[in-house]
């Protein structure tokens, strides 16, 4: 036996999970139902739920209890929970709001009543608990209640007729407000039933734990179908018939079972293989024929009409996928884990192939040949046999060669090699010599000449040999760059070259690598996630992958032009296999996506872009204190904000349900930003502090390339402050007409007073002027004393000078004489040269020439000194002048010791100190 052990796991629709973390509530949930604008409605322990595709609000019931049931019936939301029943609508500020029907209605419940069931049928509404039917009158805005002893189980609505189960009694029909016995067979006396169906002209009932029966007259006979012997063993909580006929039985503990209109099993899915939950408390089918499912921990959405099939590796045993094909009937799939296959067309488990483990690169049907591309080498598969051909490390691909169909050349880790059959088996022959870099990507040019893309080192072209043993020439093609995640593919006849720039043609007659911008379509550049491109050679597509989603160009109907198709599946829901990517083709337009947790199906028989809408729910404003109003936005109408209310945030929506529609969505808000902004997955913005004005808000939606039917709009306009509104606009015109007048006598006031100012300025710079020139009249008059001072004192100290030289000249005479013998007429010219050594005229006359000098002098040092004599003031007005004791002894006519002398005694008569000097106190006074 060469199997290692068997995968369970099965196929199933996309599944979208809501945790009670999501949506902000409680586990249960008890019912659901969706509104007009496609809402989700669901009825939860904390409340109300609802779901805009964007976001969960939960509205806790009135009276903090369970909400058991919720019915939307026009713009209405009815409710049913513990003793009582209402409805919600929506009030302008775009909240749900309650109106208690039971307070109305002045309703007496039974003890411990709860609403589990709502139903409306024509102009009236039936609210049912497990004790009472309430049936409420919307016209008349009464209440007719249908008791029961024995109880009331469900309520079914079959047509226009609604029946209910009473336990132990049968199945009863309200007519004209009475219940009216429709069948009392055991069956249903004994078994609680979990619906009431209209299938093909025939009344089915269906039970928790027997199955369906048909009603026939008065007899219920069973339902014999191939799906008994499952519903049989499990027990049905809830159902639902589809709108294809179709039905999904919820069950207690085993999630939900899909039963087509004949009644064989089509899948079901539990909680190993994608619901979160086995408790299927509720079932609901939206107008997009989602199936809601209300669980006992949480809320599941069953995208059944979906293109999309999924196979969830939960328990990661097979890993990523990297590569698959359908051969004899089966299918394989080669991962980072090993080989494994099933059976094509059937529900059988994978089984593992023994000796693969390790990562498998590619599948390759050559010549009705299966090799397996692997880490360790390269494997031929036959069945459920995997034999180790080549033990050449890491087989990236297998390609023939050209005119030599026996050979193939495979890409490995370290360059090319080599395979050859022989008798009829393919054998490892030989490495290409001189070329050992890693060969993932490559293509024949032609028998002799290929090209090798390597991911960090660019393009090869590589010349072989005429037997296939070496490369005789390799050069790097300088024509396109080196890139991430590129790849090198052949389509049409040409050879591609791809890169986040786009795709390059290989052109013959240049030996250049050119873009071809109808290929380059296959993904934008701002979308760019990988450069592998995968040719479908059953269907002649190529494929592409990018951020937003798969594409793919095939041949139009009626000519060769190339259409491309897109599928809205993007990168981060679909868990790509970053750069490798594979996509294989199975049958009848269907296709196998290798993912990261197993695969997904894609059928483009069912795949459409459906039109959608984008919803503008609401606009919550904040002021500054961070307090929040929201406003229920209403398209024709427009909004007025406050000033301080300028912090908005707007919340949109698509209310799509497919797990792999991801809406994304763009904004403009014109008089401030009037470009579009990036697209982008959050369903609301938030515009702070806008100045005051008219604006226009914008938003449009996408799934993938599908751009919304409409544009949402919403025109509303921000206050103008206070500061500038009319009143005070009209205070500013009156401030300012005032503060002018003002403005003009303070002006007036302060040119007048500058004026005086001036005239005072110009009438003191006069008299300034009159000064100045007085002033500089006295200075002339000074400057001209101070001449006259300096000629007398000049002409004092020439006179000086003169008698200085006269009484030396009569001196030295008066010596000469003396030497000559005596003589009386000599005697009598020495008597006369003395009279005018001591002629007091002279003196008189040196005085008053001192006085004009210095006029103040003697009477100072007379004032000063009253005790000093005439020849003291005489010794005095020498020292003044600054005369030596040898030029004042001529003047005294005295020796200059007589002179030291006196001036001994004159600094005796003034008290001056020792250490002073007389001659710079006569100088100071």
């Amino acid at each position: 036996m060469f199997m290692c052990f068997v995968l369970t796991a099965q196929e199933h629709p996309p599944i979208q999970i809501y945790t009670p973390t999501d949506y902000g509530a409680e586990n249960q949930n008890w019912s659901i139902s969706q509104s007009q604008d496609k809402y989700i409605y669901v009825a939860n322990n904390k409340g109300l739920l609802e779901f805009n595709g964007a976001k969960w609000t939960v509205y806790e019931s009135p009276n903090k209890t369970i909400v058991r049931s919720v019915k939307v019936i026009d713009d209405y939301i009815y409710t049913g929970s513990y003793r009582e029943f209402g409805y919600w609508n929506r009030s302008e500020k775009g909240v749900l709001e309650y109106t208690s029907l039971a307070l109305q209605l002045d309703i007496d419940f039974l003890e411990d009543e709860e609403v589990w069931n709502i139903l409306d049928v024509e102009d009236f509404i039936l609210f049912q608990t497990l004790k009472r039917i309430y049936v409420f009158n919307k016209t008349k805005n009464s209440v007719n209640i249908i008791e029961s002893n024995s109880g009331i189980y469900k309520i079914f609505k079959i047509k226009e007729g609604v029946y209910f189960q009473k336990p132990k009694e049968g199945v009863f029909e309200i007519v004209n407000g009475q219940a009216k016995l429709v069948t009392s067979d055991d069956i249903l006396k004994n078994n609680l039933l979990v619906n009431i169906f209209n299938h093909e002209n025939k009344t089915l009932f269906q039970t928790e734990d027997k199955g369906f029966f048909e009603l026939e007259g008065n007899d219920l006979i069973q339902w014999e179908i191939p799906a008994n012997k499952t519903l049989l063993n499990d027990r049905i909580y809830s159902s639902i018939k589809l709108e294809d006929d179709s039905f999904i039985l919820g069950s207690i503990s085993n999630g939900i079972i899909h039963i087509t209109a004949s009644g064989d099993i089509n899948y079901q899915i539990n909680q190993n293989n994608g619901l979160s939950n086995n408790t299927v408390l509720s079932v609901f089918e939206d107008v997009d024929n989602n199936i809601w499912l209300g669980l006992e921990n949480g809320i599941n959405c069953v995208n059944i009409k979906s293109p999309f099939r999924i196979y969830n590796d939960e328990k990661g045993e097979i890993g990523s996928v990297n590569t698959s094909i359908v051969y004899r009937d089966k299918l394989y799939i080669g991962t980072n884990q090993g080989l494994f296959y099933k059976e094509f067309k059937s529900n059988h488990n994978f089984q593992f192939i023994a000796g693969t483990q390790g990562a498998v690169w590619c599948l390759k049907n050559i010549d009705n040949t299966l090799f397996c591309g692997h880490n360790s080498g390269t494997f031929i598969i036959e069945d459920n046999r995997a034999t180790l051909i080549a033990d050449v490390l890491g087989t990236w691909d297998i390609k023939s060669v050209k005119n030599h169909e026996n050979l193939l050349i495979q890409g490995n880790y370290s360059g090319l090699n080599i395979l050859e059959k022989k008798n009829d088996s393919w054998l490892w022959r030989n490495t290409i010599e001189n070329f050992d870099i890693s060969s993932r990507y490559f293509e024949m040019i032609n028998a002799s000449e290929l090209f090798v893309s390597h991911e960090y080192k660019g393009v090869f072209k590589v010349k072989l040999d005429q037997d296939y043993k070496k490369a005789i020439n390799v050069e790097q093609d300088r024509s396109v760059d080196k890139d991430v995640k590129t790849s090198l593919t052949k389509f049409g006849g040409d050879i591609l070259y791809t890169q986040s720039k786009g795709v390059f043609k290989y052109d013959l007659k240049t030996g250049k690598f050119l873009k071809d911008t109808i290929k380059s379509k296959l993904f934008h550049t701002e979308d760019y996630t990988s450069g592998k491109l995968v040719y479908t050679k059953q269907t002649n597509k190529l494929w592409g992958f990018s951020r937003q989603g798969l594409s793919y160009l095939s041949p139009g109907k009626l000519s060769n032009t190339l259409d491309l198709h897109t599928i809205a599946l993007p990168g981060y829901v679909r868990n790509d296999v970053s750069s490798y990517e594979n996509i294989t083709y199975l049958e009848n337009n269907k296709y196998l996506y290798g993912t990261t947790t197993g695969y997904i199906v894609i059928d483009l028989n069912v795949l459409q872009n459906k039109p959608h809408k984008v919803h503008l729910n609401l606009v919550s404003n904040r002021n500054l204190k961070g307090s929040h109003e929201n406003v229920f936005v209403k398209i024709n109408e427009a909004g007025t904000f406050k000033n301080n209310n300028n912090n908005l945030e707007f919340h949109f929506s698509v209310p799509v349900y497919e797990k792999f529609s991801v809406p994304e969505y763009q904004y403009k808000l014109k008089g401030i930003y009037d470009e579009w902004s990036q697209w982008s997955t959050k369903s609301e913005v938030f515009f702070e502090n806008l100045p005051f004005g008219d604006y226009k808000f914008s938003v449009r939606s996408r799934l993938g390339n599908e751009i919304s039917e409409n544009i949402e709009s919403f025109n509303f306009s921000i206050a103008r402050p206070w500061y500038l509104s009319n009143t005070a606009i009209i205070g500013y015109i009156i401030t300012v007409a005032l503060f002018s007048i003002f403005m003009h006598h303070t002006y007036k006031r302060y040119y007048k007073r500058q004026r005086e100012k001036l005239l005072y300025k110009t009438q003191r710079e006069l008299e300034l002027k009159e000064l100045e020139n007085k002033e500089q009249i006295m200075r002339h008059n000074n400057e001209k004393l101070k001449q006259d001072i300096e000629s007398k004192n000049r002409e004092l100290s020439l006179s000086t000078m003169n008698l200085i030289k006269k009484n030396e000249f009569l001196n030295n005479l008066k010596k000469e004489l003396k030497k000559i013998p005596d003589d009386k007429n000599l005697n009598n010219v020495v008597k006369i040269i003395d009279k005018n050594l001591n002629n007091t005229d002279d003196w008189q006359t040196f005085e008053e020439a001192f006085n004009n000098a210095d006029k103040d002098f003697l009477k100072k040092i007379k004032t000063l000194h009253p005790s000093l004599t005439s020849n003291d003031l005489r010794l005095c007005t020498y020292l003044r002048l600054n005369l030596s004791s040898k030029e004042i002894a001529p003047l005294l006519n005295i020796s200059p010791r007589s002179v030291e002398v006196k001036r001994y005694r004159l600094r005796k008569k003034i008290d001056l100190p020792h250490d002073a000097s007389l001659t710079d106190y006569i100088l100071k006074i």
